[in-house]
């Protein structure tokens, strides 16, 4: 199924942008934070919530920001806090916001590195990645700042260009490259486990089920694997005519999934029971065996969801109301979906 947008459009951005993330702690409010890139003006930050009767999307802050803000990762625990990465002149890093002041700042002289938030409760650590090392810092709320408790390189033969910090425990996280998903152990930063061979350009943690990860590949489409059994994955879904950058499980309905590139976000729906979990019914049986797995796809955008040389930034699930989800196109358009219709039956 193919459609044009239908959702809720907020045209607040007055530069191009590529990044757009969900403030997971605002409890009350259906909000976003939405990240602008132009070369010559200064850049902003917009803080975008759904109106009470969900018939508009409106701004109820705007902040600015030095340089062109590549991605940004709101904080699970604190609304007012989120962290951005940025390009300014020869100045490439990281900082961590507190709304409205400056937080805190990391690895301003980096430049393809990102910042990771543990997903879930609150936790006084972040991690950063740059293309050779991974970073874990410790942040001090009262003193504005964040040291640098360890860190690891990974070597000159790999070149990390993302990750993703597993939900179900604080100690582990995977980052990949151009040929492989690696898993660290954050206690002793050594590498733990792998999959090999896999060109991974995003990959997510099932929020519900432990040692489920999901990765959008390039000329594979998307893989749901084990990683207990990670020679194989146990399923896996077309992608996208042009290589999937970028994948996400919805927050409370795992069996639902975003992935997107170029001017397309599809929305799947599929299994992610491995066999080992597959045991009152068989997978012929299943009935999401029997259907097509894609939903939806919603193509009403400018050629601008996907960007090779950062992780997925350009959508967003709400973590209030997982039944929504929110896009942004590179000419700053935002747009909220509703996928109410497409909720499995419980």
């Amino acid at each position: 199924m193919q459609g044009g947008s239908t959702g809720i459009v907020y045209g607040g951005l007055k530069y191009q942008a590529r990044c757009i993330a969900d403030v997971k702690a605002d409890a009350n409010n259906t909000s976003f934070l939405a990240g602008t890139l132009s070369l010559k003006e200064e850049n902003e930050v917009h803080l975008i919530r759904l109106s009470p009767s969900a018939a508009e999307l409106v701004c109820e802050g705007l902040f600015y920001h030095p340089g062109e803000i590549w991605d940004l990762a709101s904080c699970p625990f604190d609304s007012r806090l989120f962290s951005a990465v940025f390009a300014s002149g020869e100045t490439n890093g990281a900082v961590i916001w507190k709304i409205p002041e400056l937080y805190g700042q990391s690895n301003s002289h980096l430049w393809n590195n990102f910042i990771l938030w543990w997903p879930i409760g609150k936790h006084d650590k972040v991690i950063s990645i740059d293309e050779q090392n991974l970073f874990l810092w410790s942040l001090d709320c009262s003193r504005k700042i964040a040291e640098v408790q360890s860190q690891e390189s990974v070597g000159v033969l790999h070149h990390l260009s993302g990750g993703a910090w597993d939900p179900h425990d604080r100690n582990t996280v995977a980052a990949f490259c151009d040929s492989s998903l690696q898993c660290w152990d954050l206690r002793t930063m050594k590498k733990t486990n792998s999959i090999e061979l896999v060109h991974v350009r995003d990959a997510d943690y099932n929020p519900n089920k432990q040692h489920i990860v999901a990765t959008a590949e390039d000329e594979t489409g998307i893989h749901l694997w084990d990683l207990r059994m990670p020679n194989f994955p146990f399923s896996e879904l077309p992608g996208h005519a042009h290589w999937t950058w970028a994948i996400r499980h919805n927050p409370q309905y795992d069996q639902l999934i975003l992935s997107g590139t170029d001017s397309t976000v599809n929305l799947w729906l599929t299994s992610s029971n491995n066999s080992d979990d597959s045991t009152s019914e068989s997978q012929s049986d299943s009935p999401t065996q029997k259907m097509d797995p894609l939903l939806n796809s919603y193509t009403d955008y400018e050629n601008s969801l996907n960007n090779s040389a950062k992780k997925n930034g350009r959508y967003a699930w709400s973590s209030r109301e997982p039944s929504m989800f929110a896009s942004l196109s590179y000419d700053g358009r935002v747009v909220v979906e509703s996928v109410k219709s497409y909720l499995p039956r419980k």
